[in-house]
């Protein structure tokens, strides 16, 4: 059976939905247990399988075009009193589980969409405290 993908997906035959579970599975398990941001993703997320579903679905749904995500992620992520070690921290934990388990072109493919999200994230946690901020993450 042939795997058709959406003409806007990403045409790499090494990601696939079972490639983007492996590393929001893993990348969540190192971030749970991380002094930093583990205390804050463990005080958030009550059920963690319901989490990473809908995690994968995000990134399926950027990445394969799969439209399976609906969800606003920007809200619940004003209210976990995030800083911007936090992001750098997740954006360093993130980008080491995908050099580990993705070619060096897929890699780079999600870390330049999560250094683009974690930006926006924290441009716009910033711009709601009032603070003045620049984008730290450059891509």
């Amino acid at each position: 059976m042939t795997d058709i993908r959406h003409p806007l997906a990403l045409q790499d035959p090494e990601l696939t939905d079972e490639a983007i579970r492996r590393l929001v599975t893993t990348f969540y398990g190192r971030a749970r247990q991380d002094d930093l941001i583990g205390p804050i993703f463990n005080a958030a997320v009550a059920d963690w399988d319901d989490h990473l579903g809908k995690i994968a679905d995000f990134w399926s749904s950027m990445l394969l075009k799969t439209n399976r995500y609906n969800g606003r992620p920007m809200r619940p992520h004003f209210m976990l009193g995030l800083k911007a070690d936090h992001f750098d921290r997740w954006l360093a934990l993130f980008e080491a589980t995908a050099h580990e388990l993705f070619a060096p072109e897929l890699a780079a493919v999600f870390i330049i969409r999560a250094r683009r999200i974690a930006d926006s994230f924290e441009m716009n946690i910033a711009t709601a405290r009032g603070e003045i901020v620049r984008p730290r993450h450059s891509v």
